[in-house]
């Protein structure tokens, strides 16, 4: 495996059992991440953009194939504590405050027999823009800055990998849209290898260095995107023509999934 990967899916399926049918989640799936890349699956519901996060991820087994983190297993690399996950819901534990929620990686799983660095919850409290709020407890906190509390719990343990499936997509457009801003901020300043999963475009287009465009029935790979040549450094001007002409793009591409053709 080459030392520049994080992420490494060979010929990947998986398959599910309800009663007595078989669901094919996905089938043959490959796909190589590089080391502090920002990478965004998008695609119709269905497809398994969130298995598959959950299957890198080590929450979920898959049946078929092979996925190799740092070359290591997915399995090995989560018991190492080397990658989070950010869940839709900011999943809070409400008698906590937002600085104990935040430092709760760090006392659970034997986080202190690994021996491995680890971010002060005060820090990550300031990375994310909470600073004065420590004590608050999540019910007073909005829904945009419940999930600021989350990502900073994902980053106490400093992940290697942060896996995110659709963190903002309850949150309205312009709480959005400073997350985003947020996100790729922390992003820069960590180095953490991201993967991302979300129905918005326009989301995906402002996010991600690479777009993996999925169809479902089955579900596959219908295009992986570099957008590096459109996106010097990972930075566009949500105004622009260039971000419209990538979300038109992505659209294009996404509409042919939909219909279930391969994008040419």
């Amino acid at each position: 495996m080459s030392a520049t990967l994080a992420i490494n899916v060979r010929k990947l399926g998986m398959t599910f059992r309800r009663e007595r049918e078989e669901v094919v989640a996905f089938s043959d799936l490959s796909l190589a991440v590089d080391r502090g890349r920002f990478v965004v699956l998008i695609g119709p519901s269905g497809c398994g953009k969130s298995t598959l996060l959950r299957n890198l991820a080590d929450l979920l087994a898959s049946t078929s194939g092979e996925i190799q983190l740092f070359g290591a297993p997915p399995e090995q690399v989560r018991m190492q504590r080397r990658t989070s996950f950010v869940f839709q819901e900011a999943t809070l534990l409400p008698w906590r405050t937002v600085i104990e929620n935040i430092a709760l990686p760090l006392e659970v799983g034997g986080w202190r027999s690994l021996d491995r660095p680890n971010s002060e919850p005060s820090e990550l409290l300031e990375l994310v823009g909470l600073k004065g709020r420590e004590r608050f407890y999540p019910w007073q906190l909005s829904g945009g800055q419940r999930q600021r509390v989350a990502i900073a719990r994902a980053l106490a343990t400093q992940p290697d990998v942060l896996f995110m499936d659709e963190p903002f997509g309850a949150l309205d457009e312009i709480t959005r849209d400073a997350l985003n801003d947020e996100l790729l901020r922390i992003w820069r300043e960590t180095g953490t290898t991201l993967i991302f999963v979300t129905h918005s475009l326009s989301e995906a287009a402002f996010l991600g260095q690479t777009i993996v465009v999925m169809g479902a029935k089955p579900g596959r790979i219908v295009q992986q995107i570099n957008l590096d040549s459109e996106k010097p450094d990972n930075v566009i001007d949500r105004t622009s023509a260039k971000f419209f002409q990538i979300t038109s793009r992505l659209r294009a591409v996404l509409e042919q999934a939909c219909n279930g053709g391969d994008a040419p």
